[in-house]
């Protein structure tokens, strides 16, 4: 049997919402820019505190000192 292929263009459904795309695209990228300083800024704190003599308190103030100027940097 022959196929029956419509001859016309392809329905694509609704129309896209682009500002709304942009929107959370943006959002995905920031989510993923301040998940990704947060996470190298744990890892380095946790190996400041556990692989030297400086303790917790020491590794929180490095952990938060990160994150300021990371934040700062990644404006």
């Amino acid at each position: 049997m022959a196929e029956h292929m419509p001859a016309g263009p392809v329905e694509m459904g609704a129309e896209m919402d682009y500002p709304e795309h942009e929107k959370t695209y943006s959002l995905f990228l920031a989510l993923a820019k301040w998940g990704v300083l947060v996470c190298a800024a744990l890892m380095i704190a946790m190996a400041f505190g556990f692989f030297t003599t400086a303790g917790f308190f020491s590794a929180t103030v490095l952990f938060i000192l990160i994150i300021v100027v990371g934040g700062f940097l990644l404006r």
